[in-house]
């Protein structure tokens, strides 16, 4: 008696465990964002930029930037684009870039 009594214990805690980890791991799918701390205002030249995004509270980060993917997948968080600063004008120049490669692939 006392040995099934055992048993059920040690059958029940091990359900429990796996219980646990079961729900860490489907909370891990639900990760923070990855976001910038903060900012740099320096340059960056455009010839290793392959892309560029805006980063906004509705994606759950604090600071509004502009991030940066360089043709290494690295990610460079730049400030907001204003009207004449150079983050404007090297997201001009990746949106015309864009275009342009749209148009090859659609003839």
């Amino acid at each position: 008696m006392v040995r099934n009594s055992v048993t059920v214990q040690a059958a029940a805690l091990l359900l429990l465990a796996l219980f646990f980890i079961c729900w860490n791991y489907a909370g891990a799918t639900d990760a923070a964002p990855d976001c910038c701390l903060n900012t740099v205002d320096k340059k960056i030249p455009g010839n290793l930029v392959q892309s560029y995004y805006v980063q906004t509270k509705e994606m759950g980060c604090r600071l509004l930037a502009t991030v940066f993917v360089t043709k290494k997948g690295r990610q460079l968080c730049a400030p907001p684009a204003r009207k004449n600063n150079w983050v404007k004008k090297l997201i001009d120049k990746l949106n015309k870039k864009s275009k342009k490669s749209s148009k090859r692939k659609s003839q």
